[in-house]
């Protein structure tokens, strides 16, 4: 099936007399006929469910049919993006290791790598994601265990050389991590370039409504955990009575090892309830991140050369530096989030956002509605100047996450706003 009829159709098929809709098994538990059929579910030797925290049925259609757009081996859904990003990176680093990261990431991620998991004893080294391939191998050390990087950043706008930073990852021996959120599948699928996982924040696009917070990890299956860095998945696990993942779940060791060990211990599972509305916001997600491309396009194109602005990034932008790359990675479109500097630093970036009618002001992104946000102040308000600086944030930059609306409309809004900046 193409992709646009696996969002519709992949991961749950309804059988003769069965819903045609995605059931929610609103259940905790499972009842079995014999100790013995539990015994084999512990075991991981037959399929089901043992209990929601670990694997649902709703839950499972929805991984299932993400593995599917993404094109991997298998998902494991979250309760949250940042979720998302922390279990893909200790399903394979504990105390003592290292990663590296691009600076032009998420704020949130910011902070979670370089300080929670820094209290766990896992130190990241951030490095310039535009730097070349000698200058970026230069951060990597002996016990350096995986690179992390967002396909297009939040909220740099940034596009990824994917194949680039999969070279150096393998020429390390590590695996590369992408988080897709922004591109998604429909957009881009970065294993087709060498990624290894592949994490989203299910929040945002997959979504696409705002009512539902969640995350997913992506196994593309295709790494080699056998080259001697990776004993947690080559080893016995005697946490789970010897179980050694790459030995007996060949190319879903890793996504496997992630749920049987991290989700059981960590408990940080999407909801039945939650993984419907998800489910719900996958099958129009490619009809979604069309008319937001096209959207954000023209506004992004109406925005260029304005004289009350400093700079307005968006990739398909003449003389945008990521123009290359996005041709490259992101044929189908960039997404419907814009970032512009508006002159007059965060006192005019306040004006604006406060004289927008259409747009809301809202700490989200990625809504079918218009959204606009001023992340120095709010989503990346906890980083140094330093820091903001490093992912390509000014004190005027806003974050405009362009919606389905007519885009007439959204123009409108925008310049009017823009005249009581």
């Amino acid at each position: 099936m193409k992709i646009e009829t696996q969002c519709l159709h992949a991961g749950y098929h309804a059988e003769n007399g069965q819903p045609q809709a995605l059931p929610i098994y609103q259940s905790t538990t499972y009842r079995y006929a014999s100790t013995e059929h539990v015994g084999q579910l512990f075991d991981l030797t037959a399929p089901g469910h043992m209990y929601t925290r670990i694997s649902n049925p709703t839950v499972e259609a929805v991984e299932n049919k993400i593995a599917a757009l993404e094109g991997g081996v298998g998902a494991l859904c979250t309760s949250s993006g940042q979720a998302a990003s922390l279990l893909a990176l200790l399903n394979i680093l504990e105390a003592g290791d290292h990663f590296v990261s691009t600076s032009t990431i998420y704020g949130g991620t910011v902070n979670l790598f370089a300080v929670t998991m820094k209290k766990m004893g896992i130190e990241v080294t951030f490095v310039n994601a535009d730097d070349d391939e000698e200058k970026i191998a230069q951060a990597f050390r002996t016990n350096t265990k995986a690179v992390f990087g967002e396909t297009i950043a939040n909220p740099a706008i940034a596009v990824l050389d994917i194949e680039k930073m999969a070279r150096i990852a393998h020429q390390f021996g590590v695996p590369l991590i992408v988080d897709n959120t922004f591109a998604t599948p429909i957009l881009c699928r970065p294993f087709e370039f060498g990624a290894d996982i592949v994490t989203h924040s299910t929040t945002k696009y997959m979504d696409g409504h705002a009512v539902q917070v969640g995350g997913v990890i992506v196994d593309s299956g295709n790494f080699d955990w056998e080259n001697g860095k990776y004993p947690g998945l080559t080893q016995p696990d005697e946490s789970y009575h010897g179980v050694t993942y790459t030995k007996d779940f060949g190319k879903a060791a890793y996504i496997t090892k992630a749920r049987v060990q991290l989700m059981r211990d960590l408990g940080t599972c999407q909801s039945a309830q939650g993984a419907f509305l998800i489910n719900l916001g996958l099958e129009t997600l490619h009809l979604r991140m069309e008319r937001h491309s096209q959207n954000a396009d023209a506004v992004a194109r109406f925005l260029a050369g304005h004289e009350k602005l400093e700079a307005v990034n968006y990739p398909t932008l003449p003389g945008n530096p990521y123009k290359a790359l996005a041709e490259k990675y992101l044929p189908k479109g960039c997404s419907g989030v814009i970032a512009f500097s508006i002159k007059g630093g965060r006192e005019a970036a306040v004006r604006f956002i406060d004289s927008l009618k259409l747009a809301s002001l809202v700490v989200h992104v990625a809504d079918v509605r218009t959204s606009v946000l001023h992340p120095a102040s709010s989503t990346h308000r906890q980083l140094t100047d330093r820091q903001l600086i490093d992912g390509g944030i000014t004190p005027g930059l806003i974050r405009l996450s362009v919606g389905i609306e007519n885009v007439e409309d959204i123009i409108e809004d925008v310049r009017q706003a823009l005249e009581n900046a």
